[in-house]
C-alpha cells in the first residue's frame, strides 16, 4: 500500500469509522439479493420504501418464484427498468429454488450465474452477508477513486481488480461503504463540495481546478 492510500484510509477511518453498513433493508441473504437487484439506476431510499411492502407480500423465495410477471412488475415499478428487474427476480428465485436447494450461494461464480445478478451485486452480498473481503464498483466508488488516483480506469471489472490490488483487504468493504458516504455527503456528482472535503490535498481533480483558477 502507497502512502498516498494510507493518508486516505486514515482520513476515511478517522470521518465515517469503521463499521459495517447497508444502507439497503433486509432480513436474511435473499432478501438482501433482491434489494441489490432493484437498486440498480435506483436510490436506496427508493428501494427501502419498495421493499418495506415488497417483503410482506412475498415472504420466501418461493413465493418470487411463483410470482406473477405483471403483479411483480406493479409491485417494483417505481424502482425504474421494472420489466428486466420483475423478469431478472422471478429467474433468479427460480435458479435459487431449483439449483441451490433455496439457499443464497456465496461463490462468486455461483452467484454471477443467477440473472441480473452481476460482480457489484454478488460482490455486495459476498461483503455484506458473507463476510468475505470484496470489492462492490459502484458510480461513487469508480467515479471517486478515479479523482484519488487509486484508478485509472474505466471498465468496472478492472477497477475491481486494480482496488483489489491497491487496498488492503480489511478495507475492501469499507472503502465502497466510506465512498459511497463521501459520493453522497460531499463529493456529489457533478457538484461536488470541494470545500467541504478533508481529501482535497489527494484530489487530482481538485489540484487540476486549483490549477485552472490560479492561471
Amino acid at each position: 500500500m502507497t502512502k498516498h492510500t494510507k493518508a486516505i484510509l486514515d482520513l476515511l477511518d478517522a470521518h465515517y469509522g469503521t463499521d459495517y453498513v447497508c444502507y439497503l433493508h433486509h432480513e436474511n441473504a435473499w432478501q438482501l439479493l433482491i434489494a441489490t437487484i432493484l437498486s440498480a439506476q435506483c436510490t436506496d431510499a427508493r428501494v427501502n420504501m419498495v421493499t418495506e411492502d415488497l417483503f410482506k407480500k412475498y415472504t420466501s423465495i418461493d413465493d418470487f418464484a411463483n410470482a406473477d410477471l405483471k403483479e411483480l412488475e406493479k409491485d417494483i415499478h417505481s424502482t425504474g427498468f421494472y420489466h428486466n428487474k420483475a423478469k431478472n427476480i422471478i429467474a433468479c428465485c427460480q435458479d435459487l429454488r431449483d439449483k441451490f436447494d433455496g439457499v443464497v450461494p456465496s461463490s462468486i461464480e455461483d452467484l454471477t450465474s443467477l440473472a441480473g445478478v452481476g460482480r457489484k451485486t454478488a460482490n455486495v452480498i459476498r461483503g455484506n452477508i458473507f463476510h468475505e473481503p470484496s470489492v462492490v464498483v459502484d458510480t461513487h466508488v469508480k467515479r471517486i477513486s478515479k479523482k484519488l488516483g487509486i484508478t485509472k480506469e474505466e471498465d468496472p471489472v478492472k477497477v475491481e481488480m486494480e482496488l483489489m490490488k491497491a487496498l488492503p483487504k480489511d478495507h475492501w468493504i469499507l472503502w465502497n461503504i466510506q465512498i459511497i458516504t463521501l459520493g453522497r455527503q460531499i463529493c456529489k456528482a457533478p457538484t461536488p463540495k470541494c470545500e467541504e472535503c478533508f481529501l482535497t490535498e489527494h484530489c487530482a481533480d481538485y489540484r487540476k481546478k486549483n490549477k485552472k483558477k490560479t492561471k
